[in-house]
């Protein structure tokens, strides 16, 4: 236990590992203030779960309403979708919101940290804090937390990082909170029907028209509605068939063409990024490493190097907005502009080193 408290305002969604984050922060001696953040559409159950909990708890729980600044998030999602990317709203909901506005009402109400029930860890490593990836191999949550600025590591806690997801949900029942069988959303919070489309359409009026689907040579094979209803790699759903298995394999959004082909044309053995976040020297030189190239994907063996160096910065460079090449030991597919490429150590593939947004992939 503690001496003294430290308060820490814990963001609470009202579902398992954000409450036992809370009920362990708890147990440790802080003093934790919940906080329940309104982004527009959401289940109010999910609100009544956060106030049940923090009930149970004996803490307060702030409601807040982030619908205004949520809608950046919205924005970055259907303008990326728009230019014929493959946005990932959730880190940037991580960067903007829960630890960017969050943090900005944490230090109002003179709150020292930030905590999540994010499957991630931070520690020391090397005598720096460092972000690393969860326990639970297959809740690790590091890749959506890879824009987080070193600096402000030592002020967020991932109370439920070093466990397994099992354990999260027996320490649940032992701090007999309602929320422990509580299922788990899979969508993003803010697509009905994980209807992505839809969403674009609604936000940009206009911006969804008809085109063609084109072969690898640029022959016309077919007809699509709207280049926003595909994605890189997608297999079903296409709506043209030709005697064999095919893929959409590229998007041209101001061309507004869809081109397909074979699992062949996915192949790419690297990828270069932008936008890039590093926890460490950036590599001048080729590093070898580990690399996540989106959320759902096992870390591949990799090399990487910084294109571009940004200004000296609490004892590493900061690399922000600059870019880095990656080259896959072997080659991956299905490499989609728009999402993130994640960095983690060669050793034990374990802490995060850096990441950017994928700009573009190398074809074989």
């Amino acid at each position: 236990m503690r001496s003294r408290a430290e308060k820490v305002v814990v963001a609470m969604s009202g579902g398992v590992d954000s409450s036992v984050a809370a009920a362990i922060l708890l147990r440790e001696g802080y003093e934790v203030v919940g906080c329940y953040m309104r982004l527009g559409r959401g289940a109010a159950d999910d609100a009544q779960d956060a106030q049940r909990v923090a009930a149970q708890l004996g803490i307060p729980l702030h409601i807040r309403d982030f619908t205004d600044q949520f809608g950046r998030v919205v924005d970055y999602f259907v303008s990326e979708y728009n230019a014929g990317r493959t946005p990932n709203p959730c880190i940037r909901c991580n960067k903007w919101l829960k630890f960017g506005k969050l943090r900005e009402y944490a230090q109002q109400i003179g709150a020292a940290f930030v905590a999540s029930g994010h499957h991630a860890r931070v520690e020391m490593v090397d005598g720096r804090l460092r972000l690393l990836r969860g326990a639970d191999g297959h809740k690790d949550q590091s890749y959506v937390l890879f824009a987080m600025a070193a600096d402000e590591l030592g002020a967020i806690l991932l109370p439920v990082g070093g466990y397994e997801k099992a354990r999260v949900r027996e320490l649940a029942r032992e701090f007999d909170l309602h929320v422990a069988g509580k299922t788990e959303s899979q969508d993003i919070c803010f697509i009905p029907d994980d209807d992505y489309a839809a969403v674009v359409k609604l936000r940009s009026p206009g911006a969804i028209r008809r085109g063609v689907i084109v072969d690898r040579e640029g022959a016309v094979v077919g007809e699509h509605p709207g280049h926003q209803h595909f994605t890189i790699g997608q297999r079903r759903g296409v709506g043209v068939a030709m005697g064999y298995p095919i893929y959409v394999t590229a998007k041209d959004a101001q061309a507004n063409t869809i081109t397909v082909g074979q699992r062949a044309d996915l192949a790419s053995v690297g990828l270069r990024a932008t936008g890039a976040n590093w926890f460490v020297e950036p590599p001048v030189d080729w590093l070898s490493c580990f690399v996540k190239i989106r959320y759902n994907a096992a870390p591949v063996a990799a090399t990487v190097r910084a294109m571009e160096h940004g200004s000296a910065d609490g004892g590493f460079r900061s690399a922000q907005g600059f870019r880095f090449e990656v080259r896959f030991a072997e080659a991956q597919y299905a490499i989609a502009p728009g999402q993130a490429a994640v960095c983690y150590d060669a050793d034990r593939c374990e802490v995060v080193l850096g990441g950017g947004w994928i700009d573009s992939a190398l074809s074989v």
